[in-house]
């Protein structure tokens, strides 16, 4: 999927180069949507995939199967939500401080997949977000972060589908 765009002449498209591409190749692919090597062997072992829908289902499948460790690992390369570069000063001071928060209570850093999001929502929708998830128990965010991993790879490797590259 790296370089590949539907457009250009004389390249393949993303899933077709994905499925020809040798297994250390589409699982460093994989590995940019979710940083799990498990994860990536899983769903590179089911190839060839015959469209995009089936990909992306057993991408969510395969993030099901991670255990407690894999999803730690997971978690561990996974950057902070950005903010809109006009977020002004004291939204990114109540920001440190909600992640601070959740990184104390749950021990990982806090994820959230914003696709959809508009651009002008995005401070209040991570804020929010982060607030609400701070009253949960750890089994419950438990679950709620492994859905938001697999809904940030879905969005990743959904790009990738569209040409965005790996």
């Amino acid at each position: 999927m790296p370089g590949q765009s539907r457009g250009a002449p004389g390249t393949r498209p993303p899933l077709e180069w994905f499925n020809d591409a040798p297994g250390p190749d589409a699982e460093r692919a994989l590995l940019s949507c979710l940083h799990s090597p498990r994860w990536a062997r899983l769903v590179a072992g089911h190839r060839p995939y015959p469209d995009p829908a089936s990909l992306l289902a057993a991408a969510d499948e395969a993030t099901y199967d991670l255990s407690p460790e894999e999803i730690a690992e997971a978690l561990a390369s996974e950057p902070l939500p950005s903010l809109p570069e006009d977020a002004y000063s004291a939204a990114h001071t109540a920001l440190n401080a909600a992640h601070a928060a959740y990184e104390a209570k749950f021990g990982h850093v806090f994820v959230i997949c914003l696709d959809g999001v508009p651009e002008h929502e995005v401070l209040d929708r991570v804020l929010e977000d982060i607030r609400s998830r701070l009253a949960n128990d750890p089994h419950d965010e438990q679950a709620i972060t492994r859905d938001q991993l697999r809904l940030l790879a879905r969005e990743r490797l959904n790009n990738a589908l569209r040409g965005a590259g790996l």
